[in-house]
């Protein structure tokens, strides 16, 4: 650290820090959770892949929405951050029916209170992206939650702002990834709001750990999708029988290996850069 800092608390992957009652410091590490646990294992430059990708995110929507950023340090992990006071939900879109939403979807037809069209398939595009908030869970699982839900939590002029500037977050990202052959399924935003009121982006954005982002030339609705999240790294945890509960298995080199070349080459075609010119200058992500 340049300059005297404060921790404030330890995430699954990062650690915050204060620099005083103004500024944070996020340290993003190597660290991976499935199933909501930490696994004893890293993924060497997983935190530089999110940091930088956040970091190009954020430059490149600031004339859709204000964002926390103040600038990328040298060592590609870490950002300087304003303070803000954090809302009380995740800001989710989807516009493809994977995950959660499609399991919503089976057991309901509808997911977060939204009725969709009956007969759709796992991993179909949805005729429209939709907004579909959850709660903010400290531990285990966040949970979806309906417009009344969320509403209770934010209110109802803050509600419809964040909608509005989710959408169209989401629809500027994903024209963004289908240029560079990338399909961007789903993705979750976190939001706070700075001391004149103003809604601000903040935490990550459209990263791996993030978003579901799947390669366009192999896509195929009506199953899982290849991914460029850690998606590998769940389906190996899925194989060997653990109970999801800590501690987490010992990942192997070659689940390592094969993560960390999804995570950059996500990096690489979204930016457009190689990654080793981010670790030469990070802040190249932001011109």
């Amino acid at each position: 650290m340049s300059e005297p800092a404060t921790h404030l608390a330890s995430g699954k992957v990062r650690e915050i820090y204060a620099l005083d009652d103004d500024r944070l410091v996020l340290v993003t590490s190597d660290r991976i959770s499935t199933f909501d646990v930490v696994l004893p294992t890293e993924i060497p430059d997983k935190g530089r892949v999110l940091t930088g990708l956040s970091g190009f995110w954020f430059a490149q929507t600031a004339a859709i929405v204000p964002n926390h950023l103040l600038a990328l340090r040298g060592d590609g992990r870490s950002s300087e951050c304003r303070r803000l006071e954090m809302l009380p939900i995740e800001c989710v879109v989807r516009g493809y029916l994977a995950g959660s939403g499609w399991k919503d979807y089976l057991a309901h037809g509808e997911v977060c209170g939204q009725r969709l069209p009956a007969g759709l398939v796992e991993s179909q595009q949805l005729p429209a992206p939709i907004f579909t908030p959850a709660t903010k869970a400290t531990s285990g699982h966040d949970e979806n939650i309906d417009r009344d839900a969320a509403v209770e939590r934010v209110g109802e002029r803050r509600f419809d702002e964040v909608e509005q500037v989710t959408l169209e977050l989401y629809r500027f990202a994903s024209e963004r990834a289908a240029a560079c052959g990338i399909i961007l399924a789903d993705t979750k935003l976190e939001f706070g709001v700075d001391r004149e009121g103003r809604l601000v982006l903040a935490d990550e954005v459209f990263t791996p750990d993030s978003s579901r982002f799947w390669p366009a030339d192999s896509y195929e609705p009506g199953g899982p999708q290849p991914s460029f999240d850690k998606q590998f790294v769940r389906d190996y945890c899925e194989q060997l029988g653990w109970d999801k509960t800590a501690p987490g298995p010992a990942l192997p080199d070659e689940v390592v290996e094969g993560t960390r070349a999804r995570y950059i080459e996500a990096f690489e075609r979204l930016v457009g850069i190689a990654f080793d010119d981010y670790l030469a200058d990070p802040e190249v992500v932001l011109r």
